[in-house]
């Protein structure tokens, strides 16, 4: 569990994007974040991404050397207090923990991969916080990543509808002008493919409304310099300057003899991309103006990390959401967690156990029978798949997996894949959360209202110690069958289970 920050803490956002790596470093004084330092590096991500899921050693290696100099920056601010989160090209790669573990190396803090969704919802928080808006009014927020576009719906700091789709500047450009050739006939068929993206949920947005746009990042921010540096506008983008931007920026009729006023040299390789995503945007949800922020996704990290360090966690409402959902039985959660707690508070110092592994055991014992809502027969498979691939925000990918890692071993046998989708950081607590949970799912299968009058654990190593009043399991023949053959079902784990009843 994160702890309450104090003032004068350091925090650190990283933002592992598709075009650039950002980082931001904050000091809580009085409640408030202030900005102390920023860095930003082109790295380009995208563009060393293979049809495979590969990425080139020239890429990774400049990604490596990025994540080394930021990790230099902040070596003296507590892992607790530092996110580092991958987007769209680390989710495309197929095999993410060849370069997530060199990463993490060189970085010296774990990376989370989100997904687009989460991303979406983060850029949203950063742009709220950094431009609050109006009460009672939507929002649009646009953002043009490397890799990604996300579209968010929201009012006040809650994004009600949150879409990403797979096109961004370096991708886009990659994919339609290659080569670096441009043409009218080239952006013609590129925007009416672009254009059938944004038409999948236009009507949806549409329905809903908004009364302001705001384009966050660096690509938005780009074009609205263009604009202003064109006298098109005076930093905002609007539907009469696009056209403009456009047919100046064909003219050049390759990308390498791009000159628009305004464009920084290592912005030009992919501005072709940002300009035509945008312009798709504009004209599929009809947007006239939209103003642009300096906030984006790294800002909206560091305020979901001062909600988690002041007791104001999204990661609660979405579980809270899913037992709603799902309409799981929330007295018989409440057992499991309450003993899964009693376990986990007797041997987290043997086991080397600590807060954030107590929150995600609390999660899954919330949410351990979700998969009742659609069958009994393998209902912790489908509880964890649920878990494991739906938008649940403010989880990171990891934490989603862990979560339906921990679902998935509650009951039956535990398959050999079981911890696959797990970095190896994250493996031994896994294994050993696990088992509190399995057996306290197990000490409360009967459904009984009244607590267990006498529950004591103790671990040494892989040994896991349990003592039970004798006279209350012999009143229970199932539960003691079931406990006598669970030894050989916690292995998978790790674990050799010792009980005993006195």
């Amino acid at each position: 569990m994160t702890a309450p920050l104090e003032d004068g803490e350091m925090l650190a956002a990283i933002d592992l994007g598709s075009n650039s790596f950002h980082m931001v470093v904050a000091r809580y004084t009085l409640g408030q974040l202030r900005v102390v330092d920023r860095l930003r590096e082109t790295v380009r991500m995208a563009e060393g991404l293979d049809s495979r899921g590969g990425l080139s050693a020239e890429v990774r290696q400049r990604a490596l050397q990025c994540l080394s100099r930021f990790g230099q920056r902040i070596r003296d601010i507590p892992p607790q207090r530092v996110r580092a989160l991958a987007t769209n090209t680390v989710r495309r790669l197929a095999a993410p923990q060849a370069f997530l573990v060199p990463a993490e190396t060189a970085l010296g803090h774990a990376i989370e991969v989100i997904s687009g969704r989460e991303e979406a919802r983060l850029i949203y928080l950063g742009v709220s916080h950094a431009q609050p808006p109006k009460p009672g009014q939507r929002r649009l927020v646009i953002d043009i990543g490397g890799g990604s576009t996300e579209c968010i719906i929201g009012s006040g700091f809650d994004a009600l509808e949150r879409e990403s789709l797979q096109i961004g500047c370096v991708a886009s450009t990659r994919r339609f002008f290659p080569g670096g050739k441009l043409s009218r006939k080239r952006w013609r068929e590129a925007s009416a493919e672009v254009a059938a993206e944004f038409q999948q949920f236009a009507s949806t947005y549409r329905a809903l409304g908004w009364q302001e746009v705001v384009g966050a990042s660096g690509t938005n921010k780009a074009i609205g310099e263009i604009c202003a540096a064109m006298k098109l506008t005076k930093g905002a983008v609007t539907a009469q300057a696009l056209p403009v931007v456009r047919d100046t920026l064909l003219q050049a009729g390759h990308i390498d003899a791009i000159a628009l006023p305004g464009l920084s040299d290592d912005r030009r390789p992919i501005i072709a991309g940002g300009v035509l995503v945008l312009e798709a945007a504009f004209q599929v949800l009809g947007i006239e103006r939209m103003q642009v922020s300096k906030a984006a996704m790294r800002e909206g990290v560091l305020h979901d990390m001062l909600g988690r360090g002041g007791g104001d966690d999204p990661r609660e409402a979405s579980i809270e959401a899913l037992v709603q959902r799902y309409g799981i039985d929330q007295a018989q959660a409440a057992r499991v967690e309450a003993t899964a707690l009693r376990l986990f508070d007797q041997v987290a110092r043997s086991w080397s156990l600590d807060g954030d592994d107590l929150r995600m055991l609390a999660w899954a014992c919330r949410v351990h029978e979700l998969g009742l809502a659609i069958a009994h027969s393998q209902y912790h498979v489908h509880g964890a798949y649920v878990l494991e691939h739906s938008d649940i925000a403010g989880f990171s990918r990891q934490e989603q997996q862990f979560l339906a890692t921990l679902v998935r071993c509650q009951r039956r046998k535990i398959g050999k894949s079981a911890f696959e989708a797990l970095p190896d950081r994250l493996l031994l607590q896994a294994r050993r959360t696990a088992a509190l949970l399995r057996l306290a799912v197990l000490l409360h299968r009967s459904h009984e209202a009244d607590e267990i009058p006498r529950l004591e654990a103790t671990a040494d190593g892989p040994l896991l110690r349990l003592r039970l009043p004798r006279q209350w399991l012999e009143a229970r023949p199932l539960l003691r069958t079931d406990l006598e053959g669970e030894p050989d079902d916690l292995a998978p784990l790790g674990v050799t289970l010792a009980l005993t009843a006195e």
